[in-house]
């Protein structure tokens, strides 16, 4: 017992121990979880949010692109306000409502800072969509913003013409091309894939490389203000033509005025380069002043014609405005996350709080399983050291789970231990018995030869000799049933007609019979035959047939019957003996078991014999059943497969 101690503590030990452990990584991994799922979350909804902003702001954006005054923004910001769940206004630069998507009696004041400011000549990079890195260091107008330079239907039917030819014309030549429309109207030619001097010298359509009459009237509107720009500030004026071609690549530039030197016009929309040195921007005949740097010239240029774009369109853009985009209720809609000190401590808390509850039912776990296993060791100690083991404590078998499946599986072990041990006592004493008989006779009738009380006639060494051959059977039966239950019986099987051993069993045990004044008789139904060793067999038919000869009193009888049935073979020894009782009849089979307790030589052999019929039959893969009636004999019958 004084072991008990120390495995109980091991065993509750590492339990404990690997319950905190587990309990610690699950609440870490629950945690990490938690976090990388927040975390993913709020990157998703900011990501979200932007794409929302950016689209709000480019939709609106267009809409002053394309109307002065901001006409239809009304209707915008309530469709965006729809889709996306946000509050959207619009304000004049001093914050003079021009829409606003809330209701007039939902009102709530709007944030002081606003979201964005909304000028379609001044774009924020940040927020445009659409816009490559190159577009937003050229200039900050909205490329929908086209004013004077939208295309009237005559020219943009003339020029679509035009573009659909040059695309047929390439496709014929196995190039691919599709034809893009400009916010002005004007079609252009985007090639895939570069066609070489395919496009120049076969499908080169020139007309849509020179500005129309309705681009050249607003260009000469913009060189006008540009050259005016330039005069002021003591330089040459500048030329200004539309970069209208846009086949070198998959994104055409489209119709946008770019400065160059002062060309000469050799007719409506056409343009002659006059060759110049590079970085030269002057006039023909007219030089620039002495020390004027390119860099800084190019510099003015570039902003004269900035600022004379925003002076010809700003007439046809809406003005600034200020966009306010909240949540519902006018707050911002950031999405943040912030874990402050009151909720470090909640959590750590909780998780305390789960690590105590986990430790706690980890240790009733232990303590209601160390329980039935201290009982069963207890118990198997006890087994160890021959005491009397006692079944294990039946509220452990009624616990749940594989501990009650243990404890039941010892309980039944112990049990069957505690027969076969009073079964090994049984025997020995059986045997016992059975030797001291014989040998007593033997001893006996030796001293009484050697004391001269005796003559060692033939009458007297026949005597011993009965004893001795008593003797011989007794040893020679335990010899068969230990080789049977060693699994070490051999048997020498082949095809035997079971008519055979009926009348060879029946021919032994004749004589016998006689002289119990029993009738013995052998009858065959058919021709059975069984794959069976003939010894063996004889041997367990003549055990079957001497118990019934001893069991049948004088004028009684005993027939062997063989027959077949099925795939079987039926053995029948049957007697017309006094027959066994029903409450002996389970333990005919039983080793050293006789139904008359008085072990009489008349009555009663070693015990062993019908335990080697069922071993024999057994052997041959067939058993052997016992039938009786009290006062009117008993039938015995050997069922083997057929051969």
């Amino acid at each position: 017992m004084a072991r008990d101690v120390p495995l109980r503590k091991s065993l509750l030990a590492r339990l404990l121990v690997v319950s905190v452990l587990v309990s610690v990584g699950s609440i870490a991994a629950t945690a990490w979880l938690a976090a990388q799922t927040t975390s993913g979350a709020l990157r998703q909804e900011q990501g979200q949010v932007l794409a929302d902003d950016a689209r709000i702001y480019d939709r609106l954006l267009g809409v002053g692109a394309t109307a002065p005054a901001w006409r239809g923004a009304g209707e915008a910001v309530r469709e965006l306000s729809r889709s996306t769940g946000r509050r959207i206004a619009l304000t004049t630069q001093d914050r003079k409502v021009i829409t606003d998507s809330a209701a007039p009696s939902k009102h709530t004041p709007l944030p002081p800072n606003a979201s964005a400011v909304l000028d379609p000549l001044a774009v924020d990079t940040t927020l445009s969509a659409g816009r490559s890195d190159e577009d937003a260091r050229a200039d900050r107008i909205d490329p929908r913003v086209v004013g004077p330079y939208r295309l009237t239907q005559r020219e943009r039917k003339r020029l679509r013409a035009a573009a659909d030819r040059g695309a047929a014309c390439l496709s014929e030549f196995g190039v691919t091309s599709d034809i893009v429309v400009g916010p002005g109207g004007r079609p252009s030619l985007r090639i895939d894939n570069d066609p070489g001097d395919l496009y120049k010298t076969r499908c080169h359509t020139p007309l849509l490389d020179v500005p129309t009459d309705t681009e050249f009237k607003a260009l000469e509107k913009l060189g006008s203000l540009a050259d005016a720009c330039m005069r002021r500030r003591g330089l040459s004026p500048v030329e200004v033509r539309l970069d209208v071609a846009g086949r070198s690549g998959p994104k055409p530039v489209g119709a946008v005025p770019t400065y160059v030197t002062r060309e000469t016009a050799t007719g409506p929309g056409e343009f002659r380069e006059t060759p110049r040195a590079p970085g030269d921007r002057r006039t023909p005949g007219a030089p620039e002043p002495a020390g004027t740097d390119p860099t800084a010239l190019d510099a003015a240029a570039t902003s004269c014609v900035d600022s004379a774009r925003r002076e010809q369109l700003g007439p046809y853009v809406s003005p600034p405005a200020l966009l306010f985009i909240t949540s519902p209720d006018g707050s911002r809609s950031t999405p943040g996350f912030s874990l402050s000190g009151a909720n470090t401590a909640r959590l750590a808390g909780l998780a305390a709080a789960v690590l105590a509850v986990t430790v706690a039912v980890t240790a009733l776990a232990a303590t209601r399983l160390t329980r039935p296993l201290r009982a069963l060791t207890t118990a198997t100690r006890r087994m160890k050291t021959g005491e009397a083991s006692e079944p294990v404590p039946a509220k452990v078998t009624r616990s749940a789970g594989e501990i009650s499946q243990l404890a039941a599986a010892f309980n039944d072990m112990a049990a069957h231990r505690k027969a076969l041990e009073e079964q090994r006592k049984a025997m020995v004493s059986d045997v016992a018995h059975e030797l001291r008989t014989p040998l007593s006779n033997i001893r006996g009738w030796l001293e009484a030869a050697e004391d001269g009380v005796v003559e060692t006639d033939p009458a007297l060494v026949t005597s011993l000799l009965e004893e001795a051959l008593l003797l011989q059977h007794i040893v020679d039966d335990l010899q068969d049933l230990a080789a049977a239950d060693a699994g070490t019986l051999r048997l020498h099987r082949e095809p035997v007609r079971a008519a055979e051993i009926a009348e060879q069993v029946a021919a032994a045990h004749q004589a016998r019979a006689d002289a119990a004044g029993v009738k013995l008789r052998a009858t065959v139904l058919g021709d059975p035959w069984v794959s069976a060793d003939p010894l063996r067999l004889r041997q367990a038919i003549g055990n079957l047939v001497s118990n019934a000869v001893r069991h049948t009193p004088a004028g009684g009888s005993v027939r062997i019957t063989c027959r077949g049935k099925g795939d079987a073979v039926l053995i029948e020894v049957a007697d017309t003996g006094r027959g066994i009782a029903p409450a002996d009849l389970p333990h005919v089979f039983d080793r050293f078991w006789r139904a008359d307790k008085s072990r009489t030589r008349s009555t009663g052999g070693s015990g062993l014999g019908l335990s080697i019929v069922r071993k024999l039959a057994e052997a041959h893969e067939g058993a052997v059943t016992a039938e009786s009636v009290p006062g009117k004999g008993s039938l015995f019958t050997v069922r083997l497969p057929g051969a």
